[in-house]
């Protein structure tokens, strides 16, 4: 499962499950390719049209209807240009029914009704909604254009697409409005931090990776302290280059991932007086600790869950006598600390 799979959606917002949706297309497709007369083959690639337009844009049926056949498709870009309450939008769709959609415009019936096609009584569109929800089985709660559009906003959530960007294909004014959508249990965040640490761990040789942004910088003419804080508040200092800084364009706000190798990390018991440099020190819980006469793994967990762990001599090992539930800090410097940005 990948982490933006992970998340509820609000109990008032209606939206269909993926089989509910492939059931109310397939039923508006055997609708439209039984018409028989010209004139109903007309009306009824008309609504099939305007259907597929709401369930892959998810724009507002006022929106659609408003549409001006002859300018809205970019065919070249597989977009369509919907203006909405403030501004013009252009929303992608998919190539082939964008290549669809233009050449039922560019056909002899679709060029009789050019600069009108869209313009069609809204309360018939509904109408045909309901028949066909209710042909495979959805009740009329679901068969509407309200939903389709919650479902186009919850299907591009599950897919990975970003909440800020979802909110602009929607054309909605605010984050707030679109949060509706995608809500996160606390189990749900603890999940997706972990997926993430993971696949994190998977692409590097590190043991030990803390995600967060950037809180600030402080520079000098060759080198930078950049300091960031994870979702849990855990504070990571990172020294690196000036030259780093600008080639990643780091800022603050920025989101990062600092990865640590754990022959960097060295382990302090706690009560155990003990002096050093390293700018990081992290308290934990010890999970475990797999010994040999020459290095010992120690595995800690932090307050937050992360799981954190440092490579040190047999020796050292065996003189602090660690044990699984006792407390220790997990001290590592700046300069140990790597930095990637985050990609969207």
């Amino acid at each position: 499962m990948s982490p933006h799979e992970l998340f509820n959606v609000a109990e008032d917002v209606r939206y269909l499950a993926p089989e509910q949706l492939s059931g109310f297309e397939d039923a508006f497709k055997s609708w439209q390719d039984a018409a028989r007369s010209n004139k109903s083959v007309l009306a009824r690639q008309r609504l099939h049209l305007i259907f597929q337009l709401l369930r892959h844009t998810g724009a507002r049926l006022g929106e659609i209807l408003s549409l001006d056949d002859r300018t809205a498709f970019d065919r070249d870009r597989s977009m369509v240009r919907i203006k909405g309450r403030n501004a013009v939008r252009e929303v992608p769709i998919p190539e082939e029914f964008c290549e669809a959609a233009t050449n039922v415009l560019d056909s002899p019936m679709g060029c009789g009704l050019r600069g009108e096609f869209f313009k069609v009584d809204p309360g018939y569109l509904r109408r045909t909604c309901y028949e066909r929800g209710r042909e495979c089985g959805l009740p009329k709660e679901l068969a509407n254009p309200r939903v389709l559009r919650n479902t186009r906003a919850v299907e591009m959530l599950r897919n990975g697409v970003p909440l800020a960007v979802v909110k602009e294909v929607l054309g909605q004014s605010s984050l707030d409005l679109a949060a509706g959508f995608q809500q996160f249990t606390s189990q749900d965040v603890t999940s997706i931090v972990r997926l993430a640490q993971e696949d994190m761990r998977k692409r590097t040789s590190a043991r030990n990776s803390f995600i967060g942004h950037v809180e600030r910088i402080v520079t000098d003419t060759v080198m930078a302290e950049v300091i960031m804080r994870t979702r849990s508040n855990i504070e990571i200092s990172s020294i690196i280059t000036m030259a780093s800084v600008q080639s990643m364009h780091l800022g603050k706000g920025s989101p990062v991932v600092a990865t640590i190798k754990a022959p960097l990390v060295d382990v302090v018991a706690c009560g155990q007086d003990a002096v050093g440099s390293a700018r990081n020190r992290l308290r934990a819980t010890i999970l475990r600790v797999l010994e040999s006469p020459a290095v010992s793994e120690v595995t800690g967990r932090l307050a937050d869950g992360t799981e954190v762990c440092a490579l040190i001599s047999g020796e050292a090992s065996k003189r602090m006598g660690l044990q699984s539930g006792d407390e220790a800090e997990f001290w590592f410097k700046g300069l140990s600390v790597v930095l990637n940005t985050v990609q969207p």
